[in-house]
């Protein structure tokens, strides 16, 4: 009789973790971990979750699963001060939990929390299986995030929608993007490059969204899904005798057209795109749209209308649907929000911690009606192209996020939002976005830093605090003013010349901070390394660290090469040079020792998704070609994208940067005294890289 009541209470046991997402999470990660919680979803107009004890386990209370799960993870921060990170998805929970002596409740206004921009998808996921997805969606859990963006496989959506309009396989072949392009060619800035996509791709992807947004949902998720932009091929109007609008090139590629709302088949074929969507992957009640992003032309167009028509065409497919859009640069025009209903419209103000938009008066892009009396949510993009560096405004992050929430425009703020173009970086500022929104009252990071360091690292300790106040006090003291887009970029992955001061055409790098501040630094923190060796959290900050100390001291020692080549110094010139070759290799094997940090992470996950040499082929060419020329010569060089997704890792800085930069010191002593030294065609050499297998 013991044995069966044993073994019905096992059962039970585990048909409650199978019925319950947020012990499944706990369960991955760690097998066994969901026995030392109870979970309660409770009905609540606010967003809240509470922690107590009973039983001698973890009660964890909230009014969604994702907020319990940002519960459970508030309780694994400050009570077994361990950190769910992308460097560390792994919790060891211990035989007795530490009790919560007294109940807490933690509660927040700001009812959504946003993950993801466009280019995220393309600079960091494009090659992700489900176990990486699974991963980030238990992270966004944890970090309390609900309204992701979901763009997976929406190009099998449009696949049919053009299959439907009478486009055959090569032109569709033509229209749709390469797996590492897709976010521009959503965002309606290209046509076709990387392309064109094997079957398999295809199926794969769909197969992919539909987990990815199961697993949302299962949390209380909203996943956040691409709608219907207006966009169409280039030549809809020659083929389906519609009336476009030509919103004109982007940095050398061409843009689709636009569908003008007064053509009479703009809700006929908006209606296929969301027909299409539904079948694939069900309704949702938010579209993400972005027409005209980063400069489009919309001459001839009339905006309002287009707005409207975006709207009501969303409506009719789910008349609760909100339009997700990216405040980025003019987008989304004011001529085309303005008439449409409250309610309607959630403005991701994406780069509120530099350069907001939302209505502060001292931001150099303030937009002075802010959003127009519409939603918005305030959001931090802090990293361009996935470029890897330390970085942010941490101090001032905090401070204006709380300038937002008590202005004039605070009652329409529903939202806060992480916008950056590519993750696995400044883990830091993520953590503290994401903390900020159960926060009632602004705080000094100095304290703050005192519990990241705690629950990061398994304890407190003095030198780790020194540090970190120094980084605190430089790199991430970026002034509030700065329009510098994302890390100062390393030298080292720069296209060489005699005047190098940045990496990416539009990064605008400005010289806030002592280099040396940040080498002391990241030497002071390696120096307790004896006491974390199996601390995943420690060991990938001691290797981003000490990787910006070599990149600091590159530059310093580039400078002295500026400075040798402009006096006339030849042989200081090698040998500082030589000097600057050492430490870029030395950064190289460096990086070997994380996997964060390896080129062959991102192209071996590239390659295994191809079924035959030539698939293989061609997922590698577009791993490639992003990190480096981006497009093709054009593009490249006139249209200043080479180098923009440059990364400071092993396997590209030890072949393709360090020969450039060999290049570039042996070309420029073999030419040391000319005028007029013949050019080094640097795209070619990249191109070569790319092909090369």
């Amino acid at each position: 009789m013991r044995k069966i009541v044993l073994f019905i209470s096992l059962w039970l046991s585990i048909l409650a973790v199978e019925a319950n997402p947020v012990l499944r999470l706990l369960e991955r990660l760690e097998k066994g971990a969901s026995r030392h919680f109870v979970i309660e979803k409770v009905e609540s107009e606010g967003d809240y979750f509470e922690l107590s004890s009973v039983g001698g386990k973890a009660l964890v209370k909230g009014n969604s699963y994702v907020n319990i799960a940002a519960g459970v993870h508030y309780y694994i921060k400050h009570y077994l001060h361990q950190q769910v990170s992308w460097s560390n998805f792994h919790i060891h929970f211990p035989d007795t939990l530490p009790q919560v002596k007294q109940s807490e409740r933690h509660e927040t206004a700001v009812k959504w929390r946003y993950n993801f921009n466009y280019c995220t998808h393309s600079y960091s996921m494009a090659f992700w299986d489900w176990s990486r997805w699974e991963q980030e969606i238990d992270w966004m859990a944890l970090h309390g995030i609900n309204l992701p963006l979901a763009i997976t496989g929406t190009e099998c959506v449009w696949r049919n929608v053009l299959g439907r309009l009478g486009y055959d396989k090569s032109e569709i072949d033509e229209f749709i993007a390469g797996p590492a392009f897709m976010a521009w060619w959503l965002m309606n800035n290209l046509e076709g490059w990387g392309g064109p996509n094997p079957e398999g791709w295809y199926k794969r992807q769909a197969s992919l969204q539909k987990r990815i947004v199961a697993r949302m949902r299962e949390l209380d998720m909203h996943p956040v899904f691409a709608g219907y932009a207006g966009m169409v091929p280039h030549n809809a109007k020659e083929k389906l005798r519609l009336q476009v609008a030509d919103p004109g090139n982007w940095c050398g590629f061409r843009r689709p057209a636009f569908l003008q709302p007064t053509d009479s088949r703009f809700g006929e074929i908006a209606a296929l795109y969301y027909q299409e969507m539904n079948r694939l992957y069900g309704k949702s009640d938010f579209y993400s749209m972005d027409p005209f992003h980063e400069g489009g032309n919309v001459a001839g167009v009339d905006l309002g209308a287009s707005g409207l028509a975006l709207v009501e065409a969303m409506r009719r497919n789910n008349p609760k649907a909100v339009w997700v859009a990216q405040a980025w640069q003019q987008c989304p025009h004011s001529e085309m929000i303005r008439q449409l209903p409250k309610g309607s419209l959630m403005v991701l103000d994406l780069w509120a911690e530099s350069c907001p938009q939302w209505g502060d008066e001292s931001s150099a892009c303030a937009r002075p009606e802010g959003f127009l009396g519409h939603d918005w949510a305030y959001c931090m993009l802090l990293n361009y192209g996935g470029n890897v560096g330390l970085h942010g405004k941490m101090q001032h992050l905090v401070d204006s996020y709380f300038k937002a929430r008590h202005s004039s425009f605070s009652s329409s703020m529903k939202g806060i939002g992480l916008t950056m173009e590519g993750i696995e970086n400044n883990p830091v500022m993520y953590e503290l976005l994401c903390e900020l929104p159960w926060r009632e009252e602004t705080f000094q990071v100095e304290e703050w830093l005192k519990e990241y360091i705690t629950s990061r690292y398994g304890h407190f300790h003095p030198v780790l605090y020194e540090a970190w106040l120094a980084l605190a006090h430089s790199v991430y003291a970026c002034p509030s003013t700065s329009l510098q887009q994302g890390t100062s970029e390393s030298i080292f992955c720069a296209r060489p010349s005699d005047h190098v001061s940045q990496v990416s055409s539009w990064s605008e790098v400005e010289e806030y901070y002592h280099p040396w501040d940040v080498i002391r630094a990241a030497e002071r923190f390696a120096s307790v390394s004896m006491l974390y060796e199996n601390n995943e959290n420690y060991q990938h900050d001691k290797v981003d660290f000490l990787r910006q100390a070599l990149a600091e001291r590159g530059r310093l020692t580039y400078q002295v090469m500026q400075a040798a080549r402009e006096a006339g110094e030849k042989q200081l010139f090698a040998q500082a040079g030589e000097r600057f070759m050492q430490l870029l290799l030395q950064q190289d094997s460096l990086l070997s020792t994380r996997p964060e940090f390896r080129l062959d992470r991102w192209t071996q996950r590239a390659v295994s998704i191809g079924r035959t040499p030539e698939e293989r082929d061609h997922y590698l060419f577009n791993a490639k070609v992003q990190l480096t020329t981006w497009g093709g010569r054009e593009a490249s060089d006139e249209g200043g994208l080479h180098d923009y997704a440059h990364k400071e890792w092993h396997g590209l800085l030890g072949t393709l940067y360090a020969q450039r930069w060999r290049t570039y010191i042996e070309h420029t002593l073999r030419y040391w005294d000319s005028p007029a030294p013949p050019p080094v065609d640097w795209y070619a050499m990249e191109e070569a890289w790319v092909r090369a297998r």
